[in-house]
């Protein structure tokens, strides 16, 4: 099969040839129909990820079809239309019988603990865990989009923060995980205000409904504060500046929801912590979201209460996929990129 490959951190990313993967006994095997394109990718190709072991197939948000299955497998058979979520888990923990799989001490994340979607075929263990199937009339590139950024920006919203209409909410960053945070804020009935500096990024949260600011000409911090502070933050980067900006911009006792990795060479990050204490702030991660609560998701998308279809805005093949990760934190595109292996 074809897949996108790399030797080395930060190396050439080649689209080469390796062996189909074989299932597991608890396993199957997954045609890879689309797979999107997400920061997340671009951090396991920096060498940020320290599961990640050379060489490597990267790539963790996908919707296929099962080609290959093992002999312990009960709940699906060849042929079914399956998605999965990013994280993995053993189905045994506490944890994961409590319904919280995404935070499994023994996870498993596809693209990042072992071979991932970039390519035409991608394994995936403990099917009947961790396996969800998607309706006919849902399309393989908007079951890819809600894979990572889509599924982690709902359960961070709804779950975690539990977000309520009427609130005002203030998201930084306008990638793949902020755009979808907006649709579901505004689906939810909250006022939003978006964050970035990329104007084109900027566009579509606009056409989202959100309000938005262009943090390299507007103060953010002072604009939300004139308006009395946020109820609720989220950073969708991932970055000391984006989550700094996004505690300062609450109100008192509001609520900060970090979405966007925050990575630093030594793994702690710098926080204003003082409002933290002084405003009573809450701070909240999330972290994927189990198979278990994905029908309640699909199920307003399939009602379109929430169209993350509009996402989506362009899909490409292996090669050029490729490409595209290796200028993922540099170029201007906006919204979610799907790649399609057999295009």
């Amino acid at each position: 099969m074809n897949a996108i490959f790399f030797s080395q951190f930060k190396g050439p990313l080649s689209v080469i040839d390796i062996p189909i993967p074989a299932p597991t006994n608890d396993g199957v095997v997954i045609k890879v129909e689309a797979t999107g394109l997400c920061r997340s990718d671009w951090h396991a190709w920096m060498g940020h990820d320290p599961d990640i072991v050379l060489p490597h197939v990267p790539g963790h948000e996908f919707a296929g079809v099962i080609s290959a299955i093992g002999s312990s497998v009960s709940k699906y058979s060849i042929g079914d239309r399956v998605t999965v979520p990013f994280v993995s888990g053993c189905g045994k923990c506490g944890y994961c019988l409590r319904g919280d799989a995404q935070v499994c001490p023994t996870q498993t994340q596809p693209g990042f603990t072992g071979y991932g979607s970039f390519a035409e075929y991608v394994a995936i263990n403990n099917a009947d865990f961790n396996l969800v199937k998607i309706p006919e009339a849902l399309s393989f590139a908007t079951a890819a989009a809600l894979g990572c950024r889509f599924a982690t920006a709902y359960r961070g919203l709804i779950k975690r923060a539990h977000l309520i209409a009427s609130e005002k909410v203030v998201i930084y960053g306008c990638g793949g995980v902020g755009l979808s945070a907006i649709m579901i804020a505004k689906a939810k009935g909250a006022t939003v205000y978006a964050v970035d500096i990329n104007d084109a990024a900027l566009k579509i949260a606009e056409s989202l409904g959100a309000e938005t600011i262009n943090s390299s000409k507007v103060d953010p911090i002072a604009y939300l504060q004139n308006l009395g502070g946020a109820d609720l933050s989220v950073d969708a980067l991932g970055s000391k500046a984006t989550a700094g900006a996004s505690i300062l911009s609450l109100a008192r006792r509001g609520r900060h929801l970090q979405l966007g990795l925050l990575i630093t060479p030594n793994g702690l990050s710098e926080i204003p912590m003082a409002r933290v204490i002084a405003w009573e702030i809450d701070l909240l991660g999330s972290h994927g979201m189990s198979a278990r609560d994905y029908p309640e998701m699909l199920a307003l998308v399939a009602t379109g209460v929430l169209n993350p279809a509009v996402l989506v805005k362009r899909e490409v093949g292996l090669a050029e996929g490729a490409k595209a990760l290796a200028e993922l934190d540099s170029n201007s595109l906006g919204g979610i990129t799907i790649i399609k292996p057999n295009k």
